[in-house]
C-alpha cells in the first residue's frame, strides 16, 4: 500500500475530531472529574452522525487519547468497521490548576477566556499547564505520527484544547492563533500533510469545526466553553441555588 493519498506524492490526511458532548457538572452543579465523564445521548448521536458522514473514508488507522469520551466517540464513528482503536496519551487535554479561593465568576472567566493569552511567554491555562509546553507536547506527537509509515487516512479523536494547538500548528499560526479555533462537541477538522524522506514539507488545513448534526450552527451562539458553564448555571437554578 502506498503511504500517499491518490494523485499525490507523500500526502497524508488526518481526520481530527473533538469528542462528542459530555457533562462536566452533575445535576447539583458539582464538577465531575474529566477523566471519568461519558458521552451524553447527544454526544452518542454526534458520533453516529459523523460515522455516517465518513462512511466512505478508507481509514487505515484510528486513534484516541484513551479517555472514555474520546474512546466512545471513536467507537461510534467506527461502528461496523474492523479497525483497531489505538491510544495516543500524548494528546490528552490541557490541565488547569487548583482554583483555591477564586470566586465562581473568576473561575468561569479563566476557562472561557483561557486561550486568549496563550502566546504570551510563560502563560498557563487557568493556572495549570504552560501553553508552550502543552503545544510542544501535542504537536510533537502529531509530527511523530505523520512520519510513521503504513497509512494514508487516519481518524484521530482528541479534545478542545488539544485540537486548537494542532490547528494552530497546521495553519502556521502557532499559539497566537489558537484562540480563534472554536471546537464544538463532535466536530471534524481535516489536516493534510506532505511527507518526504522523514520530513514534513507542508501542511494544509482543509476543514475546521464541521458538525454534521448542525452544519449551519443555527442556535449555536455560545462557545463550547461558555456552554459548559451555562449548563452549570442552569443546573444550579433548577435546584434553587445562585
Amino acid at each position: 500500500m502506498s503511504d500517499a493519498l491518490e494523485g499525490t506524492a507523500g500526502r497524508r490526511r488526518i481526520y481530527l475530531m473533538r469528542h462528542g458532548e459530555v457533562r462536566y457538572f452533575d445535576a447539583d452543579g458539582k464538577a465531575v472529574h474529566p477523566k471519568f465523564v461519558d458521552l451524553t445521548e447527544r454526544g452518542q448521536a454526534q458520533a453516529a452522525a459523523m460515522g455516517a458522514l465518513l462512511a466512505d473514508i478508507p481509514f487505515d488507522r484510528s486513534l484516541c487519547t484513551g479517555l472514555p469520551r474520546t474512546m466512545q466517540t471513536a467507537q461510534g464513528v467506527l461502528a461496523g468497521r474492523d479497525l483497531v482503536l489505538e491510544d495516543i496519551p500524548a494528546l490528552k487535554e490541557i490541565r488547569s490548576g487548583p482554583m483555591g479561593d477564586k470566586t465562581q465568576a473568576q473561575i468561569d472567566a479563566e476557562f472561557v477566556f483561557g486561550m486568549d493569552g496563550a502566546h504570551e511567554p510563560g502563560a498557563r491555562f487557568a493556572g495549570g499547564d504552560v501553553f508552550q509546553e502543552f503545544y510542544d507536547r501535542v504537536t510533537g506527537a502529531l509530527e511523530a505520527l505523520l512520519l510513521e509509515p503504513g497509512w494514508r487516512n487516519l481518524l484521530l479523536v482528541a479534545h478542545d484544547g488539544t485540537n486548537r494547538m494542532l490547528l494552530g500548528w497546521a495553519s502556521y499560526g502557532g499559539l497566537a492563533s489558537v484562540r480563534a479555533f472554536e471546537q464544538d462537541p463532535g466536530c471534524l477538522n481535516v489536516i493534510d500533510a506532505d511527507v518526504s524522506n522523514g520530513e514534513i514539507l507542508r501542511r494544509v488545513l482543509k476543514l475546521s469545526n464541521l458538525t454534521p448534526i448542525n452544519h449551519s450552527k443555527l442556535g449555536n451562539n455560545l462557545t463550547s466553553m461558555e456552554q459548559v458553564f451555562d449548563y452549570r448555571r442552569q443546573m444550579l437554578a433548577s435546584i434553587g441555588r445562585p
